[in-house]
């Protein structure tokens, strides 16, 4: 257990921030590049503990962005020219997202399908596959904390207070995120590949190089603030889909082009201009910064690579390390027992075909009718308990195939033919009116320094970020 302080965290220096035009070759150059991770993995994993050894991680830090910026420095982007077209440029981008969403919501009047997501099973998916970059949110302006008085530095502390949710648990986007894949029986992405963990990890970076890369982090925070089409469909097919939606509604609304994120985004640009006397290669840096949201996979990557075949496949494999050898031998299914098939995660697709060849999975049809799912869930289930909600609904899905488009959750009350899911917001609305209220029990147990993007969502670091906030706001 933490001890608990009741002292009010010191306020941020008043300092000149040690940028300058010169200072980014010289710091790169001059910093011992450590061993590079084994992983990008191992870089997230390093980076985002509480405990990080300040030093190792900044070195290690950056490294990794030099190495981002090197693959980014010969692309493109859609910036203006100049930094006084960026107003013009945030405000023409927003136009062309509501523009765009506004013709989504029409072709989906007219009968189109989903664009996103095919059925439940795809939206819990994406959930979990985006989660080590969800589960940082904000990391890249952590460093922007120590200068929060400073009134250029301002508007970027103040919006990663507001990642944090100013103290409040029911706002702070790392814990919001952390409850929907609790909620739904999902992992934080320990079975992920290691691609999956590029953008974190380069947030968790910028964080760590503040100093250094202070340019840089204003160039990803004035790319990643801005309002994407894909964030607004996501939003609308999670709740079409039964699933909460509020973490990505939350983001719509604060990260607005009128006071929001994004105004604040674009104002950092010019208000740290003078910092550096090269005004072209400033921008130059920036817009470097902004191309860092390309690296990795971004949500439309994550969500065209879902392959329901495979998932179910990976589902069962993981499953089978654990029950080789829990079976009895009375059955075998085309000459081996199941734990000969279970033996090797090889023999697991054989083992799929061959439930299906005997009959014991059907697929196209409703999953209660199997006799595998029968073993799965009921009364008298004898596997139950084996695996989470979240593999049952891939499972149920990919059993019933084209008919899962309906959103149906796998425990759900069987409906007529024809009928869907009932939208996260109608299920809220029901649940009101039955007087059904949800509730979160906070037990605040105060410490200082808490605000680092793997504690800020702790009971500590949420008492803390209250502190700070309060402190800002007394002046």
């Amino acid at each position: 257990m933490h001890t608990a302080h009741t002292s009010r965290p010191a306020p941020a220096p008043r300092q000149a921030y040690p940028c300058s035009d010169d200072h980014y070759p010289a710091s790169i150059g001059a910093t011992p590049a450590p061993d590079r991770p084994t992983s990008f993995r191992a870089a997230y994993d390093e980076l985002v503990a509480p405990q990080a050894e300040r030093q190792q991680a900044s070195h290690r830090s950056l490294a990794l962005v030099r190495r981002a910026l090197e693959a980014v420095a010969g692309t493109a982007d859609d910036l203006p020219a100049s930094p006084d077209g960026l107003a013009d440029w945030m405000a023409a981008s927003a136009h062309r997202a509501t523009d765009a969403y506004q013709a989504y919501l029409a072709e989906r009047k007219a009968g189109a399908p989903r664009r996103f997501f095919t059925n439940r099973t795809h939206a819990l998916h994406f959930l979990q596959a985006v989660a080590p970059t969800k589960l940082v949110d904000g990391a890249w302006l952590h460093g922007c904390l120590r200068y929060a008085r400073d009134p250029r530095m301002a508007g970027l502390a103040q919006t990663y207070l507001e990642e944090l949710g100013n103290g409040d648990e029911t706002k702070n986007h790392v814990l919001l995120y952390r409850e929907l894949l609790r909620s739904h029986g999902l992992s934080e992405g320990q079975h992920l590949a290691d691609a999956y963990f590029e953008q974190g990890a380069l947030q968790l970076a910028l964080g760590h190089t503040t100093e250094q890369m202070l340019p840089e982090v204003i160039g990803f925070n004035l790319g990643y603030e801005q309002l994407p089409l894909h964030l607004l469909i996501t939003a609308y097919e999670l709740n079409e889909l039964g699933l909460d939606p509020y973490y990505f509604t939350l983001h719509i609304t604060v990260d607005n082009a009128d006071s929001g994120h994004a105004r604040k985004a674009v104002d950092a640009v010019a208000l740290n201009a003078p910092r550096y006397p090269d005004a072209e290669r400033y921008w130059q840096r920036v817009r470097r910064g902004y191309r860092l949201n390309d690296l990795g996979l971004g949500t439309n990557a994550v969500i065209g690579g879902f392959d329901i075949d495979a998932e179910v496949l990976r589902i069962f494999a993981a499953k089978s390390v654990a029950g080789a050898g829990a079976h009895s031998d009375y059955c075998r299914i085309e000459g081996r027992t199941v734990n000969e098939w279970l033996s090797d995660p090889a023999l697991v697709g054989g083992f799929v075909q061959a439930l299906v060849r005997k009959g014991w999975i059907v697929q196209g049809g409703d999953p209660a009718q199997s006799r595998f799912w029968q073993l799965l869930v009921g009364d008298r289930a004898e596997m139950f308990g084996v695996f989470s909600d979240y593999e049952l609904q891939a499972i149920f899905d990919w059993m019933r195939g084209a008919a899962s488009a309906d959103g149906l959750k796998y425990d759900a009350p069987r409906v007529p033919a024809g009928a869907r899911a009932r939208s996260f917001r109608a299920e809220q609305r029901l649940r009101a009116l039955r007087g059904e209220r949800a509730s979160l029990d906070a037990v605040p147990e105060p410490t200082v320094g808490q605000l680092a993007p793997g504690a800020h969502w702790t009971a500590e670091g949420l008492d803390a970020t209250r502190q700070l906030v309060a402190s800002m706001r007394a002046g």
